[in-house]
């Protein structure tokens, strides 16, 4: 942890979704909106930083009434206050095609995010009509979970992370939440040793490396944790209230 944050305000949250700002009923408590509600009260920008696309994360910002902006799809998209999209980064569909190939040969689950919609197990046959955000695998096999992610690496060109143990989510190289978080700062004059980031997979690792305060959750992978610069408790005990209420309102 930064001396920095200790003598300064975080202007900026970076709030993770699933494992993170949802319980397990994909429900936002109320302890935790009250407390988005009160930093937000007090100045400081609260953006949902997810590996969800906007279709499925614009109506909780809407219900807690934020009025900033939304980092989708692992920071593949970027969307401004008034829902406008203000970046957007396409994995080469070559390589789509090649994972999906790659899933069908170990058997897995997959999912597939074009810029239209969430493909499961019913990716159109013409791959090349789409453009692709993400592709996601998922697997109990630890085995094939692990030469897969081999692959992947000695590909070299795609971003590696996985928002629960058993899956592997892929974007283009170089995006990631962090990189999508400093666009966001930039444009809000704002420094990212000024963001809190709270998150609980290998797709928040950058954010909370990089951002002047790293908040795990307490259901977080071991990984997280070890990286993070302080853990709070889990999505079901509205861990993400407790770090505003700590860092933010020091109560």
């Amino acid at each position: 942890m930064s001396e920095y944050i200790l003598k300064n305000e975080i202007k900026l949250i970076a709030l993770d979704m699933d494992g993170t700002l949802l319980d397990s009923d994909n429900k936002v408590t109320e302890e935790n909106r009250q407390a988005i509600r009160a930093a937000e009260e007090k100045g400081v920008r609260v953006v949902l930083s997810t590996g969800r696309t906007y279709a499925t994360c614009s109506d909780y910002a809407k219900s807690l009434e934020l009025s900033s902006y939304l980092v989708t799809v692992n920071g593949s998209e970027i969307y401004d206050e008034r829902g406008k999209l203000i970046e957007r980064n396409i994995v080469q569909t070559d390589f789509v095609k090649w994972m999906l190939d790659l899933s069908n040969q170990y058997g897995t689950d997959y999912w597939a995010v074009s810029c239209d919609q969430v493909y499961r197990e019913d990716i159109p046959g013409d791959l090349f009509a789409s453009e692709w955000l993400k592709f996601g695998f998922n697997t109990n096999d630890d085995k094939a979970r692990e030469e897969i992610i081999q692959l992947l690496k000695e590909n070299g060109q795609l971003e590696i992370s996985n928002s629960s143990p058993t899956n592997i989510e892929v974007n283009a190289l170089g995006i990631n939440k962090a990189k999508a978080i400093e666009v966001v700062c930039n444009r809000l004059g704002i420094n990212m040793s000024e963001v809190m980031a709270v998150g609980d997979s290998l797709n928040d690792i950058m954010m909370i490396k990089e951002a002047g305060l790293g908040i795990a959750m307490g259901n977080a992978q071991d990984i997280v944790k070890e990286t993070a610069d302080w853990t709070t408790s889990t999505n079901e005990e509205s861990g993400v209230a407790k770090a505003i209420e700590k860092w933010i309102l020091k109560l």
